[in-house]
């Protein structure tokens, strides 16, 4: 059967997840794509995700596959998905790709990036549910979060960093990068998470953490520590789901034989 990879955009406040839920478990994004690929493909068809994103984590760019019926193979997947799906989902793209193209196991790299809004007195309506906000805490100290922030780059274990809830073989992940980037509005700060992979909201944990060193409740040496003791009840508490948004999943090959990095690229000026 023809492969077909999407990528995907959603608002993640109203759902329970990206993972289909159990009967009476609330709406997923998962869910929502197989309902509406059953209907174009007569049947039940699964969509494999590049990674779960917990309730209330919104995505620019998730990747997903699945393998279509041959005769739907030449719909215009795109158009015909998003006139179908809910207004807090829509296709980015859509396209065939090798049979071997696995949305989860291909992927050689994610990127997610969080949203704090600094400003104490307000905040704008429409981006409170795509930002945590710590302005009652301003103003904090950028410099030291951006040195708490470079002990996070390297191949460290992140037991420390790691909900329960899991059972990941290894707790130690490479971490390319965890930087501030450039932010919508003077209000916000947003902070990009770059890894070969991730754990179990450990990126909503690292934001926690730097948020505590802006707030001076902690040093950066302190994570050090928290960091190589490795367990979790030392280190500071999970930052808010609405904060995070997935931007993007890096692949050596898009499926057809080339290089390609799937990460969302904003525009001038935007976060």
């Amino acid at each position: 059967m023809p492969r077909l990879r999407l990528t995907i955009a959603y608002d993640g406040t109203r759902f329970a997840g990206w993972q289909l839920q159990a009967p009476g478990g609330g709406r997923s994004v998962q869910g929502c794509l197989e309902e509406a690929l059953a209907k174009l493909c007569g049947g039940l068809v699964r969509v494999h995700g590049s990674g779960r994103t917990d309730a209330g984590v919104h995505a620019l760019a998730q990747v997903a596959h699945l393998d279509v019926p041959e005769d739907r193979a030449g719909l215009p997947w795109q158009r015909v998905l998003n006139a179908m799906l809910p207004p807090d989902v829509s296709i980015v793209d859509a396209a065939l790709v090798a049979a071997g193209f696995h949305s989860r196991f291909s992927a050689t790299g994610k990127a997610y990036r969080y949203t704090l809004w600094t400003e104490r007195a307000y905040v704008l309506p429409w981006r409170r549910p795509y930002v945590w906000n710590v302005g009652r805490y301003a103003p904090l100290d950028v410099a030291a979060m951006d040195a708490c922030a470079g002990l996070f780059a390297g191949f460290h274990d992140f037991a420390a960093f790691c909900n329960a809830g899991s059972d990941p073989a290894s707790t130690s992940r490479l971490v390319r990068s965890v930087s501030r980037v450039a932010s919508p509005s003077p209000q916000e700060m947003a902070w990009e998470f770059r890894a070969e992979g991730f754990l179990k909201q450990m990126v909503r944990n690292l934001m926690g953490a730097l948020v505590e060193v802006g707030r001076g409740k902690v040093s950066p040496e302190d994570i050090r520590s928290v960091l190589t003791m490795g367990q979790r009840r030392l280190a500071p508490p999970t930052a808010p789901a609405s904060g995070l948004c997935l931007v993007g999943v890096e692949y050596a090959s898009d499926g057809r034989g080339h290089k390609r990095h799937l990460f969302h690229q904003p525009e001038a000026g935007q976060g």
